[in-house]
């Protein structure tokens, strides 16, 4: 148990970081893919698709993800409180109230994190769609 009330923190918000950075970077990777784009260069809707949707299923995944590792994190925070409070002889109700708010803290970390990487996703999607129709105006416009 001391292992675990030892590197609990930083494991999770280790996780949670790790995982920030990978939503940052394939957000950032797209961003910067979608500027350069031209439909009129795909042969096929579906090789379009395939393009632009590359990376998008981590960021999802992510964003789906990060309250449960939070919330993980903030389950084992209270288990050590409360295995914590089975050792001591004496019920210390100011420490138990600390310790379980900061065990809260996970939480707030996985959501915190959650919130930009799902709006993230959405809008690139909302992207993938504006571009997928693009591409159909301009097979329209071909033929």
């Amino acid at each position: 148990m001391d292992i675990l009330r030892e590197y609990l923190d930083i494991t999770i918000f280790s996780l949670l970081a790790f995982m920030a950075f990978l939503a940052t970077w394939f957000t950032l990777e797209r961003l910067l893919f979608f500027r350069k784009v031209q439909v009129a260069n795909y042969s096929h809707q579906e090789l379009l698709t395939v393009a632009l949707t590359k990376n998008l299923t981590t960021i999802s995944t992510i964003g789906a993800n990060a309250p449960y590792v939070g919330l993980l994190g903030t389950v084992l925070g209270i288990l050590v409180t409360f295995y914590d409070m089975g050792m001591t002889e004496r019920i210390d109700t100011n420490q138990i109230m600390v310790n379980l708010a900061l065990a809260l803290k996970a939480t707030a970390g996985g959501i915190a994190l959650a919130i930009p990487s799902i709006m993230a996703y959405n809008g690139l999607m909302r992207r993938v769609e504006v571009f997928q129709s693009q591409y159909q105006a301009h097979q329209d416009n071909q033929h």
